[in-house]
């Protein structure tokens, strides 16, 4: 015999039974700590049902609290035991109750025969790398930790917050270098050895007993001092999420793991009965010499973490829905907003569609009623025109729209009419193209033909509105593409714009617009915006119109329009 194993339990016997007897059967010695807060009913009944395997030993028990010393003590015991016990042990193998062998443990035996000097230890230097996820680095050495971070967060903050302000600081013992890796190792029994029996080992075990997580930095300090050859990796596989937990790996995981070629696994679910049935991958005795090779496990669990961390453009997860600027991207894909054009311009729907090859449609924010395409009542994800529908929620409204389109790029008309609780998100979204035409609002009015003063007071409003909307877009914090004519800048060269915007979204090879939308009737438009400052509303947001002047689209240069990004 050649390898030993410690295995640290305290649930799941079932599966820790199953696992102890494969590395039996196998023929390496096996001594198993149970953490003491397991009832001693159950602990025995576990201890009874491996009572027919002679080198599977049972260690003293003690007390394995997350992050606390515990840890360490059970692995020390267990370790002095089976070095005791087992005098032709060569490599020590740690695991825990939901490690799971993958290959025959012949070939795991075969690659430490081959290499009898090598500890296989993670053992980073603090100093030189940073190993936590989220937490302390160096503080985990130079402070006090004696309570537990899980049961008593609340007294375990307040102590280094104290620490801290009193300026504590331990001195490290001598010729201790703080490393840090995984707790899973395998050690030559020089090396540990060595550890156990280190004439420091009462100094270091002071030490360490306040040391946050110690099970990550005893034996992977100690080991610096004692080994002849560190390989800084562990010869089981396993991954943390983005908060430091361990990955899982369910019975979907199967044929992943079977391509890693690593000896040993974890963390396995307990219910995982194809994972428990299939491996240890019987492949022959010592046949595959193959290094471990975890990497693709690594890149896929990396893609997980980012895709739980920064998600998926547009789309919002639970838990970070209710966050402001935790999302990753506003919206799923590019879209056109439309402000003042389907106002001025006949049938302006359909000449977009039909110069573009986008989806356009109507006032997607109309108070009445959602304007999709054709007027439908539904539309893609079951979105539906209704109006209370759309305002419960109107900033998801946009989004789930833009989502659920996402392949065909989406146009749809814009106004100071419309609800305006989105104005903050369009342009705030670098998705957004943004096109206004400020004033506009006026040319219905203009034609509506009702009294007067109503058309005065709504007049008041609306440009309200969208001097409001108008300072967003031009706000520092405005990330859409926006462009603003003024209705008497556009009305005097309609053509560069309408090309410019055409150009820019069109699906189709461009060339020169070879058909304009109709202009609506403008007759006596200059006299209306007279007679609405005569009477004093002074509509600001149109641009110059001279009392006497009917304005008609013409082809002079006129001057560009201007690009905020």
């Amino acid at each position: 015999m050649s390898l030993g194993v410690l295995m640290l339990v305290h649930t799941a016997f079932d599966r820790a039974e199953q696992v102890a007897r494969v590395w039996h059967e196998a023929g390496c010695p096996v001594v198993i700590h149970v953490d003491a807060k397991v009832e001693e009913a159950e602990a025995k009944a576990f201890q009874a049902a491996l009572g027919d395997c002679p080198n599977v030993l049972f260690s003293a028990r003690h007390s394995c609290e997350w992050g606390m010393w515990g840890l360490v003590a059970a692995t020390l015991s267990c370790a002095e035991l089976l070095l005791s016990k087992f005098e032709d042990v060569q490599h020590v193998y740690l695991c825990s109750g939901s490690c799971l062998p993958l290959r025959p443990i012949a070939e795991l035996q075969a690659y430490l025969d081959g290499r009898p000097q090598t500890d296989f230890i993670e053992s980073a230097a603090i100093a030189d790398v940073p190993w936590a996820v989220a937490g302390l680095e160096e503080e985990r050495f130079t402070l006090h930790f004696p309570v537990s971070w899980q049961k008593r967060r609340w007294a375990f903050d307040r102590l280094v917050d104290v620490q801290r302000r009193l300026g504590v600081s331990r001195k490290l013992p001598a010729d201790l270098v703080p490393h840090m890796g995984s707790q899973w190792w395998c050690l030559t029994r020089k090396t540990l050895a060595a550890i156990l029996n280190d004439p420091n080992r009462a100094a270091y075990d002071r030490f360490f007993k306040t040391v946050w997580i110690p099970d990550e930095s005893y034996f992977q300090s100690l080991a610096r001092l004692h080994s002849r050859r560190i390989e800084s990796r562990s010869l089981t596989l396993s991954k943390f999420d983005h908060r430091g937990k361990p990955h899982v790996f369910y019975d979907d995981h199967l044929q992943l793991l079977r391509r890693t070629d690593c000896f040993v696994a974890r963390k396995i679910w307990s219910r995982a009965d194809r994972l428990y049935q299939t491996f240890p991958n019987a492949r022959g005795d010592g046949e595959n010499q193959a290094d471990p090779n975890p990497a693709m496990v690594h890149k896929l669990s990396d893609k997980t973490i980012e895709r739980r961390n920064r998600g998926r453009d547009g789309l919002y997860m639970q838990s970070r829905f209710p966050n402001e600027h935790f999302e990753s991207g506003v919206t799923a894909a590019p879209y056109s907003v439309f402000q003042g054009f389907s106002e001025l311009l006949d049938d302006f729907e359909g000449w977009l569609a039909l110069s573009t090859g986008c989806k356009v449609h109507g006032h997607l924010f109309a108070p009445d009623r959602v304007q999709f395409e054709g007027r439908v009542s539904e539309y893609q994800g079951a979105l539906s025109d209704n109006a209370r529908v759309r305002d419960y929620n109107p900033r998801s409204f946009l989004t789930n729209f833009i989502w659920n389109t996402r392949g065909v790029r989406q146009c749809f008309q814009f106004g100071p009419q419309d609800t305006q609780d989105t104005i903050w998100l369009m342009a705030k979204d670098p998705n957004a193209q943004i096109s206004v035409i400020s004033g506009a609002w006026a040319v219905p009015l203009f034609r509506s033909k009702r009294p007067f003063e109503a058309v005065r007071k709504d007049a008041a409003e609306l440009q309200k509105r969208e001097a409001e909307f108008l300072k967003v877009l031009r706000s520092q914090w405005a990330r859409a593409t926006i462009r603003i004519w003024t209705l008497s800048e556009f009305l005097d060269a309609p053509t560069e714009p309408l090309q410019l915007l055409v150009d820019e979204i069109g699906t189709y090879p461009q060339n020169r617009l070879a058909r304009l939308p109709k202009m609506v009737d403008m007759k006596g438009f200059g006299s209306f915006v007279q007679t609405l400052k005569n009477a004093g509303m002074h509509p600001y947001l149109l641009g110059d119109f001279p009392a006497d002047t009917q304005h008609a689209p013409t082809e002079t240069p006129s001057r560009r329009p201007y690009l905020v990004q």
